[in-house]
C-alpha cells in the first residue's frame, strides 16, 4: 500500500509488480484538453494511469499531467468533510468544525431559500474551471438570479466573443486549424497548455509532411520552441500587426473577393449619412428577412447595373470598394458605401512601418508575412472533389482550400484591447478565405452558430421575480443596447456589471470583479457567494492582497460586507480559509461528469463528440461531487426543472438527471448525444435511454458522430449541414451564417452614445468610451493601463503563461510535478537583465505602479529584450495546499498578480481593468521595472501569506524539507 511521505520507495524497481487487476476508462482532468485515459487498478487501488489508444482525441497520447493524475489522488490536501467556520473565528484564520452533510445541506436550504423568497440577486453563483456550465447555469437561472459565470471572463472571453461575433466559431473547443491539410501555420499568442495533447499530436505531423510554422509570442517556449521560426512582439500589440497585414493584402490586392463577396458582409451597403442609420446596413422591406433576430434582407450594388440590389438575389454583381447614392426606392439619395470599402479606409494608415513602431516586428518582416500568408493561400489553392449545395441552392462541384492555418489564445485575449485585436485576426483570416475551408480554420460542433447566437440576458427587473426561473439565460450575446441588463434606472443588474455600459457585451461575466463589487456594494450588497473550484483569493485574482482584506471586510454593525460565503473545492487552497462553509468536491476519478454539446463539447472537425467521466474510484471520506450538490440543492428549493408538478423530487440523482433531463418537454435534446432512444439505437437526438451511461462505459467515454463529407465544409453556407443543425437542435435557425466583416452591432452602441440612435443611451461618462471601443471595424489602441502608467519609468511589459507540466494551481500538491515546477523565476532577457544590474539566479525587484515582488531572476534568450515573463500560479502561501512551512512554492515561488489592479482611474471615474467591451481582465497588461535585491535582504519571496490545515485532512506533513 502506498504511504503518503513515507521513507521508502514506493515499489522496489528490480522486483516484479502484480499485474493490474482491473482497467477502467475515463476522462482526464488535470487540464482543459479532456483526453482519454485508462485508469490501471490492482485489487481496487489506482496503480497507473496511461492515455487511451481509442480515443479520438488524444489517440493514447498522454502528458506529464496526465500521467500524474495518481499523485492527485493520494494528496494530503485533499478536503474530506463539509466545514463550517467557528462562530466568532476570522475568515482567512482556517478555524474550522466538521459537520454533516445533512447539516450543510439543511443550512443552506433555509438560507437560499429565504433569498429566493425576496430578492434571488442576492445569491451569486461563480466557477472556476469547471466543465459544467450548462447544470450551473441551469442551477441559476432555475434560482432566479442574473448573478452567475464561470471563469470566461478571466480567461478568454475576448477570443470567444471577438470571433464568435466575426465568423460564429472560435477557436479551442469550437474551432481550430486544420493542420492535416495546411501549408502554412501561424500560432500567435499561444502557451503550451491550450489544447496540449491535440495540439502536439497536430504539429507532429505537421512537421514531418514539410509544413512551415511560424510563431508570434514574446517568448520562445513550448510549441513556439519547435517552430521553423519565432517572431518576438510587444504583448498587446497584435492587432496593430493584423491591422499592418490587412493594410498590405488589400494594397496588394491580395484577397479572396469571390469568398468575401458571397460568404461575408463585405459587400453589404453601409449608410454614410449622418442621422440614426448612420454606419448602419439599410435594409429592402421587400425581400424576406429570413431571420428576424439578425435580418439578411440588406443591400448590394450590383456592378452590372449600377444599381442597388437585395444582397442574396442570383446574378448580381457585387462591388466591393467604391460609394454610391441610392437610387428611387425607401432609401433614396442616401449615401452608402460596400462594408469592404470602409475596411480599406480603416487601414489605409496601418502600414507595416506604422506597426513596426508598436509590435517592435520590423517593416519588412511585416511585409514578408502577409507575402507568405498569400502566396500559400493562393499560390497553392487546392480542391477537394466533394459535392455540397450552398445554402442559396447553388451546386457545387468541389471544395476550395486555402493552405494558412491560425490559432490563437490568451496572449492575444488577455488585453484590455483583446476583442478588437481577435476581430483583426478573424477578419484577417477572412481576406484569405480560409474560414471552415480545407487547411485553414474549421469549425467543431456545436459552431457554426449565428453571428452571434440568439441567446440573450436579463434586459429588465422584470426578469428578476422571487420564487420564479430568470425570465432568460444569465449569461448572452447582446445586438443592441436594448439587451443590456440594467434596471429602469439604466443601473447593472448584475454584481460584475456584465452586460452594463461598462462592458456591453460581457458574453461571460466578470467574475473578476464579483468580490471587489460586493463588498463596495457597487451596484448593490449580496448576502450569499458561492464559489466553485476558483482560488479567488490567491492566483485567480488581480489584486490579491487587496481581495483578502475584502473577503474579511465588515460593517459597522460588524457583519461581513458578504455575509456568507460557500467555497466548494476538492482541495485546502487558499480560498478555503475565508469560507464560512466548505463543501469537499471529489477528484475527476470520483465522479460522474459530462463534456456536453450543450456546454463544452470535444468535437472533432467532421462531427460532434462528447464524453463523460464514470468513477474509477469510490470518494474519499465524505467528498461529494459538486453536480450532486447542485441536484440536492435545486430538488430541495423545489426548481421547476428538478420537480414533478406534484412538487416531488424528478431526479434521483447527476447520472439520473443527465440520463433524463431534456431541454424542452419530448424535445429529445438532452446533456447527451450517444446511444439516445429507448434502446439507445439513436444519436444527436431521441427519447431518454435509461442505460446511456452503460453505453458510454463500453465505448471508452465517448461517442463521436462522423458527419457525410459534404456537411464537414463551408458550414456556414453549406445547406445540408444547415438543415442538419436546425434539426438536431446546434442552432435555433438554417439561415446563412455571414461573416461579419462590418459589425453593425457594434455601431448601434456606436451610435447610442452619440445620441443619433433613439432608445438607451448611456451615462454621460461613458459615452466617449462607448464611441471609442465599439468601432463597427477592427482597429488596435495601446492597454487602458498605458494610460495611466508612466511608460518611462515602467518600460517593460510582464506577462505569465501556464507550464506545459501544471495547470492553475492544481498541481501544487502534486508530488511527481512538483519535480519539474516546484517553484518559479522571472525570465528576463540577458541584455535587459545585465542593464538592470541583476546577474542569473540572484534576488530582485519586480515592481510596477500597484505593487511590488521579490523573486529571483533567470536569464534568457528566448524573450523579447522588453518583456520579462514567469509561470503562473506556481508561488503559494505558506503551508496551503498541505505544502510544509517551508516549501520552495511558498519560500521561493511567487505570483505576479501582486503587481496587477483590478481597477483602474480612467477620466475622473474608476472602472474595471478590463476590456471595455467584453469585461475580459487584462491580465497582460502591467508594465514593470526591474532592480536587484540587497544583499542583506533575505533570500525568500515577498509578499509572505501564510494559510492554515483545515479538520479531515489526510495526513499533515512529517518533514519540513518537502
Amino acid at each position: 500500500m502506498f504511504k503518503i511521505f513515507s521513507s521508502d520507495p514506493v515499489h522496489n524497481p528490480i522486483s516484479k509488480q502484480p499485474a493490474a487487476t482491473e482497467i477502467k476508462t475515463t476522462t482526464c482532468y488535470m487540464c482543459a484538453c479532456r483526453c482519454g485515459i485508462r485508469a490501471h487498478l490492482r485489487d481496487g487501488e489506482l496503480v497507473y494511469i496511461d492515455g487511451n489508444p481509442e480515443h479520438p482525441l488524444n489517440q493514447g497520447v498522454i502528458c506529464a499531467k496526465g500521467s500524474s493524475g495518481i499523485m492527485k489522488q493520494k494528496s494530503p490536501a485533499r478536503i474530506t468533510q463539509p466545514l463550517l467556520r467557528k462562530q466568532g473565528s476570522e475568515r482567512g484564520d482556517g478555524e474550522f468544525e466538521a459537520i454533516s452533510w445533512d447539516q450543510a445541506f439543511k443550512l443552506l436550504e433555509d438560507r437560499l431559500s429565504n433569498i429566493r423568497a425576496t430578492d434571488p440577486k442576492k445569491f451569486a453563483l461563480f466557477t472556476g474551471r469547471d466543465q459544467m456550465q450548462a447544470l450551473t447555469g441551469l442551477f441559476a437561472r432555475q434560482f432566479g438570479t442574473p448573478n452567475y459565470a464561470a471563469h470566461g471572463g478571466f480567461c478568454s472571453v475576448n477570443m470567444a466573443a471577438g470571433m464568435i461575433y466575426t465568423i460564429g466559431g472560435s477557436f479551442w473547443e469550437f474551432g481550430g486549424p486544420d493542420l492535416e491539410k495546411a501549408k502554412l501555420f501561424v500560432m500567435i499568442g499561444t502557451a503550451e497548455d491550450h489544447h496540449s495533447n491535440p495540439m502536439k499530436i497536430a504539429l507532429s505531423k505537421f512537421k514531418r509532411s514539410g509544413g512551415r510554422f511560424i510563431s508570434i509570442n514574446p517568448v520562445r517556449t513550448g510549441y513556439s520552441a519547435i517552430a521553423d521560426e519565432w517572431i518576438p512582439i510587444k504583448p498587446g500589440t497584435d492587432g496593430a500587426l493584423f491591422m499592418a497585414l490587412m493594410h498590405e493584402l488589400i494594397r496588394l490586392e491580395k484577397y479572396d473577393a469571390p469568398f468575401l463577396k458571397k460568404y461575408s458582409n463585405s459587400s453589404q451597403l453601409v449608410c454614410l449619412d449622418s442621422g440614426a442609420e448612420e454606419g448602419l446596413f439599410l435594409y429592402d422591406p421587400d425581400t424576406d428577412p429570413l431571420n428576424n433576430d439578425l435580418p439578411h434582407n440588406k443591400y448590394i450594388w450590383d456592378e452590372n447595373t449600377q444599381t442597388a440590389k437585395p444582397c442574396f438575389e442570383i446574378g448580381n454583381s457585387p462591388a466591393l470598394l467604391g460609394e454610391y447614392v441610392m437610387g428611387p426606392g425607401p432609401h433614396a439619395g442616401k449615401k452608402v458605401a460596400p462594408a469592404f470599402e470602409l475596411l480599406k479606409q480603416q487601414v489605409q494608415e496601418t502600414s507595416p512601418e506604422w506597426a513596426a513602431a508598436i509590435t517592435s516586428i520590423p517593416a519588412d518582416r511585416i511585409r514578408k508575412l502577409a507575402l507568405e500568408m498569400a502566396d500559400t493561400a493562393f499560390g497553392q489553392e487546392f480542391e477537394l472533389p466533394i459535392p455540397w449545395t450552398d445554402v442559396w441552392g447553388e451546386k457545387q462541384d468541389s471544395v476550395i482550400g486555402r493552405p494558412v492555418a491560425f490559432h490563437a489564445m490568451r496572449g492575444l485575449s488577455a488585453h484590455s484591447n483583446g476583442f478588437q485585436t481577435t476581430r483583426g485576426l478573424a477578419v484577417l483570416m477572412s481576406l484569405l478565405g480560409t474560414i471552415d475551408r480545407p487547411g485553414g480554420f474549421r469549425h467543431k460542433a456545436p459552431y457554426p452558430r449565428q453571428v452571434p447566437p440568439n441567446i440573450k440576458p436579463p434586459s429588465s427587473e422584470n426578469d428578476i421575480k422571487p420564487n420564479t426561473p430568470l425570465g432568460k439565460a444569465p449569461l448572452g450575446w447582446p445586438t443592441q443596447p436594448e439587451d443590456l441588463a440594467l434596471d429602469s434606472q439604466g443601473r447593472p443588474l448584475r454584481i460584475d456589471k456584465a452586460f452594463s455600459w461598462e462592458h456591453p457585451l460581457a458574453a461571460h461575466g466578470l467574475m473578476h470583479n464579483v468580490i471587489t463589487n460586493a463588498v463596495k456594494g457597487d451596484p448593490y450588497s449580496i448576502d450569499t457567494l458561492m464559489i466553485f473550484m476558483a482560488n479567488m483569493s490567491w492566483n485567480s485574482t488581480m489584486n490579491t492582497m487587496e481581495i483578502r482584506e475584502h473577503l474579511n471586510a465588515k460593517n459597522e454593525d460588524g457583519e461581513f460586507k458578504i455575509p456568507f460565503l460557500v467555497v466548494c473545492d476538492a482541495f485546502q487552497s487558499e480560498m478555503v480559509d475565508f469560507a464560512d462553509l466548505v463543501l469537499p468536491d471529489t477528484t475527476y476519478l470520483e465522479r460522474h461528469d459530462v463534456m456536453s454539446m450543450l456546454d463544452r463539447p470535444i468535437s472533432e472537425f467532421d462531427g460532434p463528440v462528447d464524453s463523460v467521466r464514470i468513477p474509477v474510484l469510490e470518494p474519499l471520506g465524505e467528498c461529494k461531487p459538486f453536480q450532486e450538490v447542485l441536484i440536492e440543492l435545486a430538488s430541495r428549493l423545489k426548481f421547476p426543472a428538478f420537480t414533478t408538478p406534484e412538487g416531488e423530487r424528478k431526479f434521483k440523482d447527476y447520472p439520473d438527471f443527465i440520463t433524463r433531463f431534456q431541454t424542452a418537454p419530448d424535445s429529445g435534446i438532452g446533456f447527451l448525444t450517444g446511444w439516445r432512444g429507448e434502446q439507445g439505437e439513436k444519436s444527436l437526438k431521441g427519447a431518454p435511454n435509461p442505460n446511456q451511461w452503460q453505453k458510454y462505459a463500453e465505448n471508452n467515454c465517448v461517442h463521436q458522430y462522423h458527419m457525410p463529407r459534404e456537411h464537414q465544409y463551408m458550414r456556414n453556407w453549406n445547406k445540408g449541414y444547415l438543415d442538419f443543425s436546425k434539426e438536431n437542435a446546434l442552432r435555433q435557425k438554417n439561415d446563412p451564417i455571414m461573416i461579419a466583416i462590418y459589425s453593425d452591432i457594434l455601431q448601434k452602441f456606436r451610435l447610442a452614445s452619440t445620441g443619433k440612435r433613439p432608445g438607451a443611451q448611456p451615462p454621460e461618462h461613458l459615452k466617449a468610451r462607448i464611441f471609442k471601443y465599439f468601432n463597427p471595424l477592427p482597429f488596435w489602441y495601446p492597454p487602458l493601463e498605458d494610460e495611466v502608467t508612466d511608460l518611462t519609468e515602467f518600460s517593460l511589459n510582464a506577462i505569465t503563461q501556464r507550464p506545459m507540466a501544471m495547470y492553475h494551481s492544481w498541481d501544487s500538491q502534486n508530488a511527481w510535478l512538483r519535480q519539474i515546477h516546484s517553484h518559479n523565476y522571472l525570465y528576463v532577457n540577458t541584455q535587459t537583465a545585465l542593464k538592470n544590474g541583476i546577474a542569473d539566479g540572484a534576488w530582485m525587484w519586480i515592481e510596477s505602479q500597484w505593487g511590488k515582488v521579490k523573486c529571483m531572476a533567470r536569464h534568457s534568450e528566448a524573450v523579447d529584450p522588453g518583456t520579462v515573463w514567469t509561470w503562473n500560479a506556481i508561488g503559494k502561501a505558506e503551508s496551503a495546499w498541505s505544502l510544509s512551512a517551508n516549501a520552495d512554492e511558498s519560500k521561493k515561488g511567487f505570483l505576479l498578480n501582486h503587481l496587477i489592479s483590478e481597477e483602474l482611474p480612467l477620466g475622473g471615474f474608476t472602472v474595471s481593468n478590463s476590456d471595455p467591451v467584453t469585461g475580459q481582465a487584462g491580465w497582460y497588461d502591467v508594465r514593470v521595472k526591474l532592480a536587484p535585491a540587497g544583499e542583506d535582504e533575505p533570500e525568500e519571496t515577498w509578499p509572505q501569506v501564510k494559510a492554515h490545515s483545515v479538520p479531515g485532512m489526510p495526513l499533515k506533513r512529517k518533514t519540513e524539507n518537502l
